[in-house]
């Protein structure tokens, strides 16, 4: 799939996506930084969430309250939200240093919002993953999605790919477990099989909240081609989602040692051409441990395996020339070729 003029699949380095997503606490400055932040570390693509607070939810939102916060989902969306303008200027600021901008629409009319800001894909949370209704109406753009599946199964994942195939747009299916932080054990990487299996053609990916890169990097052997990370520029900051995040330090760390990891995937167990030099000094060679004489025999007396390998016969080739007899008198310490013994 294409994210902008970005390829991402299985024949790229994976796509780190840093969510800075209500990390800023509805200052635009802090929402900035964390832009100009992720784009020093070599952030490729950085993700917000728009909020319509009266088209996503009603007021006895005002009673539920988050596991990883004190207040009401609808207290922290209040505040958090950004204006369109904001998130413009936002789209803007990271355009045109060159990253992608992504953003997750929590309502209809937050879509249509992104819709009228010119967005290149779309990234559809978690939540929403069985809101069918919200999926096909996003569809309709005939954008790219990547779509978070945690709180999810197979089966309540098929209806939105199947969506997605009526409206023909390309998508991606990131694993996500959504508890914050997220436990190891409850990471479940084994997932990213089964997503493989039921649907051959999404790209895949991992929506991590456990700490630290870790499963990223875990992750990405097993078919991963987007990691996304919650991100921050500083932990000392407030917020539900600061504690789970990664720093500017650690968004580098993730996106230098995802891409190190996908260049070691793949090949064969040959022998590279490359390999030559430390074979020249790390093998051994047959040599004489002691002076042959012509007619001698070649015995395990007087011929043993050295470094450096640069000989004609090698150490595994020894057993192969006892018994023989030397055509001409041999010096110790001779490295031995075949023309030396009959």
């Amino acid at each position: 799939m294409l994210l902008g003029n970005r390829r991402v699949g299985l024949g790229s380095p994976p796509l780190v996506i840093a969510e800075i997503g209500i990390n800023h606490e509805g200052s635009l400055e802090k929402a900035s930084r964390m832009v100009v932040d992720a784009f020093k570390s070599g952030a490729e693509c950085v993700k917000f969430q728009r909020h319509v607070i009266d088209d996503e939810m009603i007021p006895s939102a005002r009673n539920v309250i988050p596991g990883n916060s004190d207040d009401s989902i609808y207290d922290i969306m209040e505040r958090c939200a950004l204006t369109k303008e904001e998130d413009l200027y936002l789209k803007n600021l990271t355009e045109g240093m060159g990253m992608i901008y992504m953003s997750t629409p929590f309502s209809r009319a937050a879509a249509d919002e992104l819709e009228d800001m010119g967005v290149c894909a779309y990234k559809i949370g978690s939540g929403e993953c069985n809101n069918y209704p919200l999926v096909e109406h996003i569809a309709k753009f005939k954008k790219p999605i990547v779509l978070s599946t945690g709180m999810n199964d197979i089966e309540s994942i098929k209806p939105c790919v199947d969506i997605f195939h009526k409206y023909e747009v390309d998508y991606a299916l990131l694993h996500c477990t959504s508890m914050y932080p997220t436990p190891y054990e409850k990471v479940r990487l084994g997932a990213l099989k089964e997503l493989k299996d039921a649907f051959p053609q999404a790209v895949l990916g991992l929506s991590d909240h456990s700490l630290g890169n870790y499963t990223c990097f875990g992750s990405i052997p097993l078919g991963a081609s987007i990691l996304e990370k919650h991100f921050t520029s500083s932990k000392s900051w407030p917020g539900p989602d600061i504690p789970i995040s990664i720093t500017p330090i650690e968004l580098q760390d993730l996106i230098q040692g995802s891409n190190a990891i996908y260049s070691a995937l793949g090949g064969t167990k040959s022998i590279l051409e490359e390999e030559q030099p430390t074979i020249d000094f790390a093998y051994a060679s047959v040599v004489t441990t002691k002076d042959i004489p012509k007619g001698g025999e070649i015995t395990s007396n007087n011929i043993w395996v050295k470094r450096p390998g640069t000989g004609k016969i090698l150490a595994k080739d020894y057993k192969s020339i006892l018994g023989k007899h030397a055509t001409k008198d041999l010096s110790k310490n001779l490295q031995l070729s075949y023309n030396d013994f009959n």
